[in-house]
């Protein structure tokens, strides 16, 4: 995947963070093999749903865009209007309460939203891998922390993410949370390369979010943050 390819969709009207195209493209050049044509993909916190509209260009898979803060009507929209209204079907639901069957799903993916709702021991293993079937990867990318938080990290983090500091964790503590469950065949987690370029995309994107982040890059974010990527195969 290319994330050049989607550049004129990298605006204030889509973006909603760092570039998540460019996060799911370095974790979709880790996973392997991708799901196919005949696969179903659960994109969970799409968002606008760039993630989910990628996933189905890229893979040709029919994907669930879930998203709790933008509704599914607005979702459905912008899938018609990029031409992928018939293989992308718009959730709007609480990521604790699917309606999904267990192992409905060759890939479950989550770009820049997963640590809002799966940051407790035993969530992975009890919420996400049953809908996972067998064979199926889990691909999650998400804000972390170069170092485990000191006196002064918390600090800094305390006064640009306020309320949401306790949400960034370093790749020990994502693998931790990921569990050891029989059912999971491989794991790997580590720092993505995609940071700053995320970043600056955003960072220039005009949103009045990114003008406030834009304040705290040299000081907190590029020193002391990262992204972490996780990919799960399930046995």
């Amino acid at each position: 995947m290319n994330p050049e390819h989607y550049r004129p969709y990298l605006t204030r009207e889509y973006l909603m963070g760092p570039n998540s195209l460019r996060i799911l493209s370095e974790l979709l050049d880790r996973a392997h093999p991708l799901p196919g044509p005949d696969a179903l993909i659960l994109d969970l916190g799409c968002g606008t749903g760039l993630t989910s509209y990628a996933l189905c260009r890229e893979t040709g898979a029919r994907v669930y865009a879930n998203d709790l803060w933008v509704s599914g009507e607005e979702n459905a929209a912008r899938f018609a209007a990029w031409g992928v209204g018939d293989r992308v079907t718009p959730v709007h639901e609480n990521a604790d309460h699917l309606h999904f069957a267990p192992e409905s799903f060759d890939a479950i993916v989550s770009i820049d939203s997963y640590h809002y709702f799966a940051g407790s021991e035993g969530y992975f293993e009890q919420r996400i891998l049953p809908f996972l079937k067998p064979g199926g990867v889990a691909i999650f990318g998400v804000p972390g922390i170069r170092e485990e938080f000191d006196t002064q990290t918390e600090a800094l983090f305390a006064d640009w993410a306020a309320g949401e500091a306790y949400m960034f964790r370093s790749v020990r503590q994502w693998r931790h949370l990921l569990g050891n469950s029989p059912e999971i065949a491989s794991v790997w987690v580590g720092e993505l390369d995609c940071f700053e370029a995320a970043w600056q995309d955003w960072l220039v994107s005009g949103h009045e979010y990114a003008r406030r982040d834009g304040e705290f890059w040299e000081s907190t974010i590029r020193p002391h943050s990262n992204f972490v990527g996780m990919i799960v195969q399930k046995r």
